[in-house]
């Protein structure tokens, strides 16, 4: 596959190009000196986990996503919650890792979940704690073991009661030598992963000639026509967004590049031409960037006004880390907001009425409060 770009199609790419360059500078240089930057970026990472589902076709409520990362979950998450928790969890880890790790060979892999050994661990470089939930795979583990255990009991007592039945005593077969997976439903021997992984990132020196919006794009675009990842195909805008992290165009947040690219016609994203395509990822970019100049509008506003609420109050007042706990999730509910400041439910809800957000469920049974 031809990954060059000639003079033909840089020309019909230029303009958006310029555009798409522009939009992120502004984007970028809002973000480091707002003082909602913080909250903007964390809210990035649940609108474009949200956004990933949407280009994949799957649909994941934001709110669901907030809680479900509360740990406070109003039912059983599906199948689809549970990736878009994975994306959150990848992008957190990419964000709290050195710049230059997503696009390393160590990073790939334990993103792709190649190499999790503490070889592939990423270096942080920031004060907030990256997951991976290591709590959940060390119960995965104890289960496993509580499993075979129950299995052997099983065995034993079936044998025991074919001899007492008077049948024939059951003759211990050997283990047969079986595939992990028979079927070939998770895996497939002629889909090599790892040198699909390795070919990809041969073109990052290539990319690095580019501008960093025209780099991305096409760093994107292979992504999209190899497919490395099978099972993490999310994984390629994330990746992309730490690429634009790691040419400084976007270092003040992780890019959300799903939520723009979820508002491109499919016809566009799919396009049997490669020049429309870099045009749709092009667009994408731009997209994104001025939804999020939009959101930041609304931040700054919403923080103007509850501002004011707490001016004259106390020094002690836990009105302003509710502020700050406010503007860094999409939604919250009684229940957070009582964990986070360490209060009762009674004062959760009086603080959340005195700061002045709106309720945006309207039902008694179940509440909760955001910034629209």
């Amino acid at each position: 596959m031809r990954y060059e770009i000639d003079n033909a199609m840089l020309k019909s790419l230029l303009p958006a190009i310029a555009l798409a360059e522009d939009m992120l500078a502004r984007l970028d240089e809002r973000a480091a000196r707002s003082p909602v930057g913080d909250g903007f970026a964390e809210r990035g990472h649940f609108f474009d986990a949200a956004s990933a589902l949407w280009v994949a076709g799957e649909l994941v409520h934001v709110e669901d996503l907030v809680l479900h990362d509360a740990h406070m979950d109003s039912r059983t998450p599906s199948h689809e919650l549970t990736i878009a928790h994975a994306v959150l969890r990848a992008r957190r880890r990419i964000w709290t890792a050195d710049p230059t790790w997503a696009l390393s060979a160590a990073g790939l892999n334990a993103l792709a979940g190649a190499g999790l050994e503490e070889t592939a661990r990423a270096t942080e470089v920031k004060g907030a704690i990256a997951p991976p939930d290591e709590a959940e795979e060390e119960a995965e583990a104890l289960l496993s073991v509580e499993l075979a255990e129950i299995d052997a009991v099983l065995a034993r007592s079936q044998r025991l009661l074919d001899t007492h039945l008077g049948g024939a005593p059951a003759v211990e077969e050997r283990p047969k030598e079986t595939r992990a997976d028979p079927l070939g439903l998770f895996g497939d021997d002629e889909w090599d992963e790892a040198q699909r992984l390795s070919d990809w990132r041969a073109l990052i020196p290539l990319a690095d000639e580019l501008p960093p919006a025209l780099a991305a794009a096409v760093l994107f675009e292979a992504w999209e026509r190899t497919e490395p990842v099978r099972r993490q195909h999310w994984l390629g805008g994330l990746l992309v967004s730490g690429y634009l992290r790691s040419r400084g165009k976007v270092a003040s947040h992780l890019f959300a590049f799903y939520a723009g690219l979820k508002s491109i016609r499919h016809e566009k994203r799919r396009s049997r031409d490669r020049l429309t395509r870099l045009l749709a990822f092009l667009d994408a970019m731009t997209e994104s960037a001025a939804t999020g100049l939009k959101e930041m509008d609304r931040l700054s506003l919403a923080r103007t006004q509850m501002e004011l609420r707490f001016r004259d109050r106390r020094s002690n007042s836990s009105l302003p880390q509710l502020a700050e706990f406010v503007l860094s999730r999409p939604m919250v509910s009684s229940a957070m907001v009582a964990r986070q400041l360490q209060v009762t439910s009674r004062g959760a809800l009086n603080l959340l009425n005195e700061i002045g957000i709106r309720e945006i469920t309207g039902r008694g049974r179940y509440r909760a409060w955001g910034i629209i």
